[in-house]
């Protein structure tokens, strides 16, 4: 029988709470939804208004993996949903988790959490710019270290303060605070910081997608900042074989980074730098902070 809980006033069925999601650690559906629960009060506002798209893998990542946009089958009706754009003469609803209930909710689906960098009430209007550091075997997030202290010099040239997180895969995502700008200009500046990295270090950067060029250099991704993509949302865990999450680093880390495994953290590890550093994305909500793209 599955069990049902409380959250909040809201009635869960949270079901096979002891199936191993996790094979490299034994880490089990019941540990995902405690570690959600213990990170809620600094993810739920990085989510909030954000129409949400989900990466399932309900039987771990050797399973099946799907990426869906829509409201699974039996969404309850008190999870709220946002009408989306999804071309110049189409909609279609997505979730929004705004509170526990729901992100219990979606954590018992078993899924990446993954977010636009615009609200559901501004569509195509982004509040933040993202860059998408992804290394090429054999670099690893140490090179991303390099590149990510370059673009952040580079950044505050234009008077724009940047913040970093690890993927929770192999890479590094980056982040600026905005004033809203419509996201086909924010992907522009951004291609144009990726193009200006591979300029400056050419040994290191390159910013097309193409297979070819990556081996041993860092992908700068600009292409998220288009409206129609998506990001790992901060604290959300990844479909690998650990329960690696998406995890808010200092500069100082960033800095002093010489081995992948110093940026490398786990569902563990997240509770005690939360009562180490706080949310270190936190200036990433706070308006008054926000930049004016150039």
């Amino acid at each position: 029988m599955t069990p049902i809980t409380e959250v909040e006033g809201r009635r869960l069925a949270l079901s096979n709470l002891e199936k191993v999601i996790h094979p490299a650690t034994g880490t089990t559906k019941g540990e995902i939804l405690h570690y959600y629960a213990t990170v809620a009060p600094c993810l739920l506002p990085h989510l909030l208004d954000r129409p949400l798209s989900f990466l399932r893998y309900p039987d771990g990542p050797d399973g099946q993996l799907f990426f869906t946009k829509n409201p699974p089958p039996g969404t309850p009706s008190w999870v709220k949903t946002v009408s989306v754009p999804r071309s110049e003469d189409a909609t279609a609803r997505q979730v929004l988790v705004q509170d526990l209930p729901s992100l219990m909710w979606a954590a018992n689906l078993v899924v990446e959490l993954h977010t636009p960098q615009w609200l559901a009430g501004a569509p195509a209007l982004a509040d933040r710019l993202v860059l998408d550091l992804d290394p090429g075997p054999p670099a690893t997030v140490v090179e991303c270290c390099e590149v990510a202290l370059w673009l952040r010099r580079r950044l505050a040239t234009d008077g724009l303060e940047a913040y970093a997180k690890t993927s929770g895969a192999k890479g590094m995502h980056l982040y600026v605070p905005l004033e809203p700008a419509p996201s086909e200009r924010v992907q522009a500046y951004a291609k144009r910081l990726a193009v200006e990295a591979e300029a400056e270090l050419p040994a290191l950067v390159v910013h097309r997608m193409t297979k070819a060029l990556r081996p041993g250099k860092v992908f700068v991704d600009h292409s998220q900042n288009n409206a129609a993509k998506t990001t790992a949302a901060p604290y959300t865990l990844r479909a690998r074989r650990e329960p690696a999450a998406s995890a808010p680093v200092t500069w100082e880390e960033v800095e002093s980074c010489g081995d992948p495994a110093q940026l490398t953290f786990f569902m563990a590890d997240m509770a005690p730098r939360l009562q180490d550093h706080g949310d270190l994305l936190a200036p990433l909500l706070d308006p008054d902070l926000a930049g004016r793209l150039p």
